[in-house]
């Protein structure tokens, strides 16, 4: 292995342990790097401006906007309300509604950490008021924030598309994250019945057709953010960036002066923590380009596709091989700085064995949105047991049958290619 290379994992490995953002980190290994193979570092800072100058990277401000907008705005209630009224009725009721509202918040926000905030911060205090255990309350709303990730649209797909070096078309992946986030919670559904059913958690009285419809009619405004955004792009209308901006609009709108909800107070908090996680963004996305330029440099992918194909020639075993190096890292690492990084490391491997790029890409969300769930650099976790006052610890000792129902479908989305590619082939005559 180069000498640079090590040095350039050293830098970072010793900075990741020592608690300095990942951000910094990344820029700082990326310079001493450059240093050190004699080119000059002026170079590094070419390639962070580049980096970030992508004209696709502006929808990830807007979806960032509008997911605060509709947090801090009043929609998040209405979802849950809806939720409620469609399967509340079944056992274990509110732990459905958690889930189905994740599904209906997480493909309007796009943000796993969004999802958690707005509905955990509902839901958790409502299922301990009624007997559930604050541990199978927290488990479950940060385990379905995930589906904030895969359920288009999200802002990670966008940085895996920049990070694959934008060939990838963001509307594919958009697409192909509907089955698979779906399919997900239907099985955190499942295992959230069975623990309802052992746990003797109550059901909740079914409130009639007429309260459903008007949930219904309440909850439509904010759901059509994610119509909007997905029929816009689908329909050729909107560019996904152009698409973004609108719906960021019609959430303030929708907001202001449909629900009247959205206070001054809560618009200057929705903006300062939307620019806020865009700086973070976009510093990992200038950051990462530089660290990236390097990996090119020494030929790291093309080491790793050789030492894998070494190891095995079969896709299944290099497909798990990787599974578990992505599920490690994205528990010791944040995610959108673990997307810029390793997909330009494992994506010509799985090319090399004939699995699609926008296959991988559900494949990585999943992977890396568990780790979000994970401790010790968690997120999700973190605010999921800061709303409900538990230590990280208790909730760790019974959220594995939630982990067990992501796994099996990151497994189908893994080795079973129509699970992801299917709707982007129909939709949109995708030909990978």
């Amino acid at each position: 292995m180069e000498p640079g290379l090590i040095i350039l994992f050293a830098i970072f490995f010793f900075g990741v342990v020592a608690g300095v953002p990942v951000g910094f980190v990344l820029g700082i290994a990326a310079v001493v790097g450059f240093i050190y193979e004699g080119i000059n570092p002026a170079v590094a800072f070419q390639q962070m401006t580049s980096g970030m100058s992508m004209f696709s990277l502006l929808a990830i401000p807007f979806f960032i906007f509008a997911g605060e907008i509709m947090l801090h705005g009043g929609i998040a209630r209405r979802l849950v309300a809806l939720a409620s009224g469609c399967v509340g009725w079944m056992r274990g009721g509110l732990g459905m509604v958690d889930v189905s509202t994740s599904m209906l918040f997480g493909g309007i926000s796009g943000s796993a950490v969004a999802d958690t905030s707005a509905t955990g911060t509902i839901l958790i205090p409502a299922m301990k008021a009624k007997g559930y255990g604050v541990d199978y309350a927290v488990s479950l709303t940060v385990t379905s924030s995930i589906a904030g990730i895969l359920i288009p649209p999200s802002h990670n797909m966008i940085l895996y598309s920049l990070a694959a070096g934008g060939g990838i078309s963001v509307t594919a992946l958009f697409i192909a994250g509907i089955v698979p986030g779906i399919t997900m919670c239907l099985f955190l559904a499942i295992a959230a019945y069975v623990m309802a059913v052992r746990r003797g958690y109550p059901a909740e009285a079914w409130q009639g057709f007429r309260h459903l419809a008007w949930t219904a009619i309440d909850a439509l405004p904010g759901l059509l953010t994610a119509v909007i955004i997905l029929g816009g792009v689908l329909s050729g209308i909107f560019t996904v960036t152009e698409s973004a901006a609108f719906g960021a609009i019609w959430a303030v709108l929708v907001t202001i002066m449909v629900y009247r909800s959205l206070t001054w107070d809560n618009f200057v908090i929705a903006v300062k923590g939307s620019v806020r996680t865009t700086a973070v963004v976009f510093m990992l996305v200038g950051t990462a380009t530089a660290f990236a330029y390097l990996l090119a440099v020494y030929r790291l992918a093309d080491l790793l596709t050789a030492g894998m194909l070494s190891i095995s020639d079969n896709p299944i075993v290099i497909l798990l091989m990787i599974n578990i190096c992505l599920l490690l890292l994205g528990c010791v690492m944040d995610m959108a700085a673990l997307i810029l990084i390793t997909t330009p490391i494992f994506l010509p491997v799985v090319i090399a064995i004939g699995m699609d790029p926008v296959q991988f890409g559900m494949v990585m969300m999943m992977n890396l949105g568990l780790g979000l769930c994970t401790p010790p650099v968690g997120a999700v976790l973190f605010v999921g047991c800061a709303i409900g006052k538990i230590p990280i610890e208790t909730v760790m000792k019974t959220i594995w049958p939630f982990y067990g129902a992501i796994l099996v479908a990151l497994m189908l989305t893994t080795y079973w290619p129509a699970m992801s590619l299917t709707l982007p082939r129909l939709f949109l005559d995708y030909g990978g």
